[in-house]
């Protein structure tokens, strides 16, 4: 039996972008020939799946299908949300979509058992053939009231992600508790008890969701239900393929996440333990880290430009964005300087930083990170006897060398370039 994707593509990336005017959606950010979006898709074109649903807002009409024809897909449903309503209304229009006919009602024979699999459109995952294999072994064990959840197994102690507790059952791992982005130190003892992340992608059969939003969220699913049983007049239909939702009920609807009208209250969760690279790259922090473990990748001679306190590296230039690496000598530091038109995230990967930022002086170590406002006075400086490297992520709408004034510098370089 084939497996139904669910595309989940309606964010709108405000966590990377501190500048209101250059925010744009993870899922489109472009690392090169392909998008976080492109990735999914890929990952989803295998004998295993049947065509997919993309639920998403109607901004993003155009750009998705312009991305659904570049990768070949010539078949697909794409449900459009007159306004953002989080994860739980996301979903369940999304499963109305897949059980209704080409005429504009709901089949008569609904493959009820049909398996769903839930992804975000913007995660960065490793070792394809491995998740997939994943989802095969446990669409067998899918009923029509339990949920499987995907938990990632941790690389390292975060507070940017959720986490579950769980206990062994038999072969079926259960859920036993749910922890929304603890503090670093409590997650760090989350691991020690076998806590996972929670990656926010699920796999459960068309009447396992039915069941779960009659019994848990009844007014979501009565109002997309009647929104779509007279989709006539309520739900526009165009070429068989895109659903335009109407507002009139779907205003009714309140904003809320599927974790918290569904899972928070459902007694039958299961875990599909994950032991893959993954990322939800909400973070510049994590897409840094990315860009460090493939940096081999990026780096060419062409790229690399020396300074009097060693060198950096532009890995990538993307749309009001580029990654660089920065390698600081023994006992060297830059000058200290503002920037005018970018703000800069910096994550340290080697040696410890001493960092001024106004009036602080702040110490960081590998792995930990700090965030450079735009216009703040700041510098790094290498006081170990080993060479120390930051890899660095400017944001803004011009980034160029020549955009920094210098107040001090010991290597005599202090004077404003413009």
């Amino acid at each position: 039996m084939k497996v139904r994707p669910i595309i989940l593509c309606g964010g709108e990336g405000t966590r990377l972008w501190d500048n209101k005017k250059i925010i744009k959606p993870k899922q489109f950010i472009n690392f090169g020939s392909w998008t976080l979006f492109d990735q999914t898709l890929k990952r989803v074109k295998n004998p295993l799946f049947d065509y997919p649903i993309i639920s998403t807002n109607r901004g993003y009409e155009k750009k998705i299908r312009n991305i659904l024809k570049k990768n070949d897909f010539k078949k697909y449903k794409i449900v459009l949300e007159p306004e953002k309503k989080n994860t739980a209304p996301a979903i369940l229009s999304a499963v109305f979509a897949n059980i209704l006919s080409d005429k504009n009602k709901f089949k008569n024979s609904i493959n009820w058992n049909e398996p769903l699999i839930f992804l975000s459109s913007d995660h960065y995952i490793e070792k394809k053939e491995i998740f997939i294999n994943t989802i095969k072994k446990h669409i067998k064990y899918l009923t029509d009231k339990n949920i499987f959840l995907f938990g990632v197994k941790p690389n390292m102690p975060s507070s940017e992600y959720g986490y579950i507790l769980m206990k062994k059952n038999k072969n079926i791992f259960k859920a036993i508790k749910f922890l929304e982005k603890p503090s670093f130190n409590l997650s760090k003892k989350i691991i020690k008890k076998g806590g996972y992340w929670n990656s926010g992608m699920f796999l459960l059969n068309t009447m396992s969701v039915i069941n779960n939003y009659k019994k848990h969220s009844p007014k979501i699913y009565n109002i997309l239900h009647d929104t779509f049983l007279n989709c006539k007049s309520k739900t526009k239909v165009i070429n068989k393929k895109i659903y335009v939702i109407d507002n009139k009920l779907f205003k009714n609807i309140n904003s809320i996440s599927f974790d918290y009208s569904i899972l928070e209250k459902a007694e039958n969760i299961n875990i599909i333990k994950l032991n893959i690279p993954w990322s939800d790259l909400g973070s510049w922090k994590e897409i840094l880290n990315i860009f460090y473990k493939k940096r081999n990748t990026y780096i060419s001679n062409k790229s690399v430009f020396f300074r009097p306190w060693g060198k950096y590296t532009n890995l990538f230039k993307g749309e009001n964005f580029l990654i660089k690496e920065i390698y600081v000598k023994s006992k060297a530091k830059l000058s200290l300087q503002k920037h005018f038109h970018r703000s800069e995230h910096w994550i340290i990967k080697k040696g410890l930083a001493h960092i001024t930022l106004n009036n602080k002086i702040i110490k960081k170590e590998i792995d930990e990170s700090i965030f450079i406002p735009k216009g703040s006075i700041h510098r790094v400086e290498n006081k170990s006897n080993k060479p120390l490297i930051i890899y660095e992520a400017q944001i803004g709408k011009i980034l160029k060398e020549s955009d920094i004034v210098r107040y001090d510098d010991i290597y005599g370089r202090v004077k404003s370039v413009f």
